[in-house]
């Protein structure tokens, strides 16, 4: 069984075997073992726009979390498994956490732990979003590394032309009521992927 932390309602992690999902309604900073996590703590204080909308600075303080990166380190730690965040966010200057290169991991810090950089679009991402990993209690398996494809829907392009919507990226172009589930979606052969490392953990307790 593992356990997934700080994940969508009804998105990815649910319906599928052995995995135990824990939305925002269960409140994932409770998580207390026993199984491997893939953890995916919220992002929102951590990026590059942690103090608010750029109209509307300063509205918020960085890692202002409520402590849910904290915790869900915490259980990566605790119980093995994988923790993902966007590239180059803060948290892991905070944590101090080790500074993914661009292939493969780096690590082990004290804790065990390795990180490393890989884009989701390799996994079948729209966009290429770069994202970074952290995973304790496994010896850490090869990624797809380097830069993906990079996708520009044809309604962008002809929108703004090939050079602004190369420069925007695919997901500054999407719009609509649904462009926030689009975005942060994970696609399932990158939760495969996450899943594996944490099963691998599991084992390693067993």
């Amino acid at each position: 069984m593992i356990a997934a932390l700080f994940v969508e309602t009804d998105g990815a992690y649910y319906g599928v075997p052995n995995v135990d999902p824990w939305d925002e309604t269960r409140d994932a900073r409770r998580y207390d073992g026993p199984w491997p996590v893939v953890a995916h703590p919220p992002c929102q204080r951590w990026g590059r726009y942690w103090h608010g909308s750029p109209r509307k600075p300063h509205q918020y303080r960085l890692g202002d979390d409520g402590g849910c990166f904290e915790a869900a380190l915490a259980a990566v730690r605790e119980w093995g498994g994988v923790l993902e965040h966007p590239a180059h966010s803060h948290a892991w200057r905070a944590f101090r956490l080790p500074l993914p290169p661009s292939f493969g991991w780096r690590g082990p810090d004290r804790f065990g732990g390795y990180a490393c950089n890989v884009e989701q679009g390799h996994y079948g991402h729209i966009a290429r979003k770069a994202t970074w990993l952290y995973c304790c209690g496994v010896t850490p398996p090869p990624m797809i590394w380097g830069p993906s494809e990079q996708r520009l829907p044809s309604y962008a392009v002809e929108r703004y032309g090939y050079e602004k919507a190369r420069r925007i990226g695919v997901m500054a172009a999407i719009g609509g009521k649904d462009k926030t589930r689009i975005r942060n979606a994970t696609p399932p052969a990158f939760r495969d992927a996450l899943l594996r490392i944490a099963t691998m953990a599991e084992r390693i307790a067993a």
